[in-house]
C-alpha cells in the first residue's frame, strides 16, 4: 500500500486551464434509470422477477429479483440488480470466480458478498445511480461477516476491490458502445 498527498485543484496556484474543467450536468433520474435498464439488457443475463428475495443462482445461471414494485424506489432496484449482476459474472464462462464453497463456507460467502457489494457501488457510480437503501436485517450480518474477513486478512479489501473491478469491467465490456470503442482502438 502506498500513501500519496492529494490536493484539490482549488488549492494549487498556476495550474493550466484544462485542470479547471466543470463536470457535466447530471442526467435526470428517469434517463439514469433507462440507461441502467439498457445496460443490464445488454449483458444478456437472464433476470427473472417474482418472489421476495434477490439472488443469483449458479445452478440455473439466472438472476432472481423481487417485483420492481416491492422496492422503495427505482434506485434501490438498480442497486440490487448491480449486486446480483456482479455475482453473475462469477460464472466460469465470464470472469470465473469459484462459487463452489459459497453455501458451505461462511468466509468464502463473506468474500463473495463483499465483491458483489463493492461492484454494486462501482456500477451505481458509473450509471449515475444514488440509492438510498433502507437498512435491512441482513445488513448487520453482512457487516459482521465482512469485518471478520477483513480483520483476519489485511489484503482482503484490496483483493475484493480487484475482483469487483474485474466484474464491473466485464459488464461494461458487454455494452455495444464498449465493443465499438475496442474495435476503434
Amino acid at each position: 500500500m502506498k500513501a500519496y498527498t492529494v490536493f484539490n485543484v482549488e488549492q494549487i496556484d498556476g495550474l493550466p486551464d484544462h485542470y479547471h474543467h466543470r463536470p457535466a450536468p447530471v442526467a435526470d433520474p428517469v434517463q439514469r434509470i433507462e440507461k441502467a435498464d439498457r445496460f443490464f439488457r445488454n449483458t444478456g443475463a437472464v433476470i427473472r422477477h417474482g418472489g421476495t428475495q434477490a439472488y443469483y443462482s449458479p445452478v440455473t445461471d439466472h438472476i432472481q429479483m423481487p417485483p420492481f414494485e416491492s422496492f422503495r424506489d427505482a434506485e434501490s432496484y438498480v442497486a440490487t440488480v448491480c449486486h446480483e449482476s456482479c455475482h453473475w459474472t462469477a460464472h466460469p464462462d465470464r470472469v470465473g470466480r469459484d462459487l463452489s464453497r459459497y453455501a458451505k463456507d461462511k468466509t468464502e460467502r463473506a468474500r463473495e458478498e463483499l465483491i458483489a457489494e463493492l461492484g454494486s457501488c462501482f456500477l451505481c457510480a458509473d450509471l449515475g445511480i444514488v440509492p438510498e437503501l433502507e437498512p435491512r436485517p441482513d445488513h448487520a450480518a453482512y457487516l459482521a461477516s465482512w469485518l471478520t474477513v477483513l480483520s483476519e486478512d489485511k489484503r482482503a479489501i484490496f483483493q475484493a476491490a480487484a475482483h469487483a473491478q474485474r466484474a464491473v469491467n466485464f459488464l461494461h465490456d458487454l455494452q455495444p458502445d464498449a465493443a465499438d470503442e475496442k474495435v476503434a482502438a
